[in-house]
């Protein structure tokens, strides 16, 4: 999968390798992903482009931690080929100072939280969610678990489940 990072109001640092680094941890568990016909944008902004963003696409006029735009269904993702053009899977986003004070409030590193909000929102692009049901939510989580794991970065969640 191709990545297209862009980087506006994060501080210092190596947000492009780690992005590839989950993107690649990602495609491990969701082998879906691994098509080299795949590319999807990342923006690493601010709360306020976030707000704007969510306001607009989801009527929520606040930030969020990481928004997720597919451009596939989950059907055409799983059925396509290995051969032609790209396709863009899709766009994620993510907030800045949401992100921050999330990392502070769970004691772990910006690093680390930012790598499992990458994976996240490439496993919505993937047509993968939690809001449905709590069968839904447990198995993302065990694909997130699963793919920081290969990070070697712990089990967000506390559950101790590293497979």
């Amino acid at each position: 999968m191709d990545l297209d990072i862009d980087i506006d109001g994060w501080p210092q640092g190596d947000w492009p390798e780690l992005a590839e680094a989950a993107a690649q941890a990602c495609q491990k568990v969701a082998p879906e992903l691994a098509n080299e016909r795949l590319s999807a944008s990342i923006l690493f902004t601010l709360d306020e482009e976030v707000r704007v963003l969510n306001r607009e696409w989801r009527t929520k006029d606040a930030p969020t931690n990481v928004l997720s735009f597919p451009m596939l269904s989950r059907e055409s993702l799983t059925s396509l080929s290995d051969r032609g053009g790209p396709e863009m899977l899709g766009d994620i986003a993510l907030a800045y100072e949401t992100c921050a004070r999330e990392a502070q409030e769970k004691g772990v590193s910006l690093e680390h939280h930012t790598a499992h909000l990458v994976i996240h929102g490439l496993l919505h692009l993937a047509g993968h969610d939690h809001v449905d049901n709590d069968d839904q939510a447990d198995a993302m989580e065990r694909l997130e678990i699963k793919a920081l794991a290969l990070m070697g970065i712990a089990d967000p969640y506390g559950s101790g489940d590293s497979a």
